[in-house]
């Protein structure tokens, strides 16, 4: 059951919270040792919080447009009472948050049921989710490979029916990464829409947090709870709250799709989706964003560089406790001349400022969402145009030209990926990215592709 159906179920009294939430704690405790997408059960708070909702439904009160729904969250949003790890051993040393992250209250004034942190790469800093300290989560389409990351105990979570609902955080591609290798519906919005207080941030001026869902409706569900103002974050650029509806209709939107970078460097089942795709929704128009190459190798840049800034006291005194893949970047960014980012922002800002002009004349542009399906678990290098590279760093090669400049993504599953050819029939998806604040925009192409029967979350066969 979807979540706006469950939250119904609920708030008419036909279903309680507790038992929904009772499900959910024997679902995660029997099938969640295959996916290790939990890093901590909240089940004390889960319980109290379904017996608040299921309350204010006798009392007749509306517990909220998400009531009893359950969530999960990345192991970066602060939970009260509980250390915020970040996937990290040096922050078990850490106390434990006096509140709540503003977007988990946000869904909890909304009537959602925590249920828990999941697993992510250390610090965020990652694309795999083979976390050194709590072991690799499973794609729950195959156990034998990756979920993506650095979000992917939430993308595991959601894919493998733990629950309909999770936040994580996406810096270089960290919601679509693993919206698309786990088959599920991501939403990365407008750098600043979403506010991140709270969060326990990896690179502060690339740093976003959204929504994973099985649903399109799930997805808008949790993006029209999570907006609000928040003066805690001084990133937040607050133009109102602009709820969506899925109206399943694109008419006079003008979409393209992305070709030079976004048509290469991947496998063949990686553009086969944005045809598919494209054919569609009729989209023949072809688009270059400019320089996105350029904007990418400056992403890598400045994050490593704000990364290493940020944990520069533990790498001094606590290098061992790292995760070695994740110290040993941060240590090449903390290394990094001062001219190399003063020139990497300089070329970001001039990107940023070409790819902006491209939406005076389009309104959806499409391209892949990763290069490929989710490889082994385990697995360091890949073959792409008949050269060898690195697994992890080529997952980010689409995702990360759109970060570094802010706009907003929609990560759509395609919905039979065995017909477009992928190994195994393991899932992919594509990227429909807009112009910042244009969020709607992309919920009408999404839900226009749901309707078409082209984008949906596939079946776990695992």
């Amino acid at each position: 059951m979807s979540a706006s159906s469950l939250a119904a179920e609920i708030r008419a009294g036909r279903r309680r919270a507790a038992d929904v939430v009772e499900e959910r704690l024997a679902d995660i405790a029997a099938r969640d040792p295959r996916f290790n997408a939990f890093t901590e059960v909240t089940a004390a708070r889960a319980r109290a919080e379904a017996a608040a909702v299921d309350a204010k439904v006798a009392a007749g009160q509306d517990p909220g447009p998400m009531a009893g729904v359950p969530v999960a969250v990345k192991n970066l949003f602060d939970l009260e009472g509980i250390t915020t790890l970040a996937g990290a051993k040096i922050e078990r040393d850490a106390p434990a948050a006096t509140r709540d992250a503003f977007l988990v209250r946000r869904m909890q004034a909304a009537g959602a049921v925590m249920l828990g942190a999941l697993n992510m790469d250390e610090y965020a800093y990652g694309f795999t989710t083979e976390n050194a300290h709590f072991g690799p989560c499973h794609n729950p389409h195959d156990l034998t490979r990756i979920a993506g990351g650095s979000s992917g105990g939430s993308a595991a979570a959601v894919a493998g029916g733990l629950v309909p609902i999770t936040l994580g955080s996406d810096t270089n591609g960290s919601i679509r990464v693993p919206s698309s290798l786990c088959g599920i519906w991501g939403l990365k919005p407008t750098y600043g829409r979403l506010s991140r207080s709270g969060g326990f941030l990896f690179a502060a001026s690339f740093d976003h947090l959204g929504p994973f869902a099985r649903e399109l409706a799930d997805l808008a569900l949790a993006y029209n709870t999570l907006q609000g103002e928040d003066p805690e974050d001084p990133a937040q650029h607050w133009v109102g709250e602009a709820p969506v509806q899925l109206a399943p209709g694109i008419g006079d939107l003008r979409i393209a799709v992305a070709g030079d970078h976004f048509a290469q460097g991947g496998h063949a089942e990686a553009f086969a989706a944005v045809e598919a795709v494209a054919k569609a929704l009729g989209a023949t128009r072809g688009v270059t964003i400019p320089d996105a190459a350029l904007g990418r190798a400056a992403a890598f840049l400045i994050t490593m560089a704000e990364g290493a800034n940020l944990h520069l006291p533990n790498l001094r005194t606590r290098p061992q406790d790292f995760d070695f893949a994740t110290r040993d970047r941060f240590l090449a960014g903390a290394l990094l001349p001062a001219h190399w980012l003063q020139q990497a922002q300089r070329v970001r800002a001039a990107y940023r400022a070409r790819a902006l002009r491209l939406f005076d004349e389009v309104d959806v542009i499409i391209a892949p969402a990763t290069p490929y399906v989710a490889p082994k678990i385990g697995q360091e290098m890949i073959e792409v145009d008949g050269v060898m590279i690195p697994v992890r760093p080529n997952l980010g090669v689409y995702t990360q030209p759109i970060s570094c400049i802010g706009l907003p993504v929609i990560a759509a599953p395609i919905a039979d990926p065995a017909a477009l050819g992928t190994p195994g029939g393991m899932p992919i998806g594509v990227q429909l990215i807009a112009a910042p604040w244009a969020e709607e925009k992309l919920f009408r192409v999404a839900a226009a592709l749901e309707k078409l029967g082209v984008c949906k979350a596939p079946d776990v066969k695992a």
